[in-house]
């Protein structure tokens, strides 16, 4: 493979330039940009059409979690009976969980359906038998329980890492937290900076619906993932 440099100055050389030729050594030169981008895609390749996919859906993510910012939504946590697949409690209700189900649900990706057949087929993997002393899936709830789309997110998805360094945080990941005495809780980084930190900020529900701040070192993070869905 020729170095982009060589080909450079095999075109530019004056010892190539013929005068007969119908092209000057000026219109040689104008097509020594379009030449080093050939020898780049040849040094180092395209992005690959699933790299590109992801991008997108990423970005995709991060739009729906924003727009989700406005609903309005009272905080209600309490267990719901709900359809399955598809189902969803109330509207104008829900907790941290409902707002990234709602978000995956914009981009066609039903975590109730994804989550409940994991569970089936791997139901002792996951913390329900432990923390909430349950025996078999429940369509109802299993997907609106942080420790359980982690075990969800790091199966299926992409776990990353968990640093103090906000530049590792992108528009699309998903975070979980530590709240403190056992509660968790779960956001959506969104492509919106903070006027003051300049960090991406969050999409989340706490307690006042879905809000956008930024809040990612606000509390202990126990989860940094990626999911792109089934």
């Amino acid at each position: 493979m020729v170095p982009a440099d060589c080909i450079f100055n095999v075109l530019t050389s004056r010892s190539s330039y013929n005068p007969h030729q119908m092209h000057s050594l000026t219109d040689t030169r104008k097509l020594v940009p379009v030449v080093l981008v050939l020898a780049a895609i040849a040094l180092f390749g395209t992005p690959s059409r699933t790299a590109v996919s992801h991008e997108e859906f990423l970005r995709s993510l991060s739009a729906a979690a924003i727009e989700r910012t406005h609903h309005s939504v009272r905080y209600v946590s309490g267990y719901v009976h709900i359809g399955y697949p598809g189902g969803d409690v109330p509207a104008d209700t829900g907790v941290c969980t409902d707002e990234v189900i709602r978000a995956y649900r914009a981009l066609g990706i039903d975590l109730q359906k994804e989550v409940h057949e994991d569970m089936v087929r791997n139901f002792s993997v996951y913390p329900n038998q432990r923390r909430w002393r349950v025996g078999a899936p429940d369509t109802n709830i299993d997907h609106r329980r942080v420790p359980n789309l982690m075990v969800f997110f790091q199966r299926k998805g992409e776990s990353l890492p968990i640093t103090t360094h906000a530049a590792d945080y992108s528009p699309g990941d998903l975070v979980t937290w530590d709240l403190g005495g056992g509660v968790t809780h779960i956001g959506i980084v969104v492509d919106q900076r903070s006027r003051w930190s300049r960090h991406y900020m969050i999409v989340h529900n706490i307690g006042q619906g879905p809000k956008m701040e930024d809040v990612l070192f606000d509390w202990k993070i126990t989860g940094h993932y990626r999911y792109f869905g089934p």
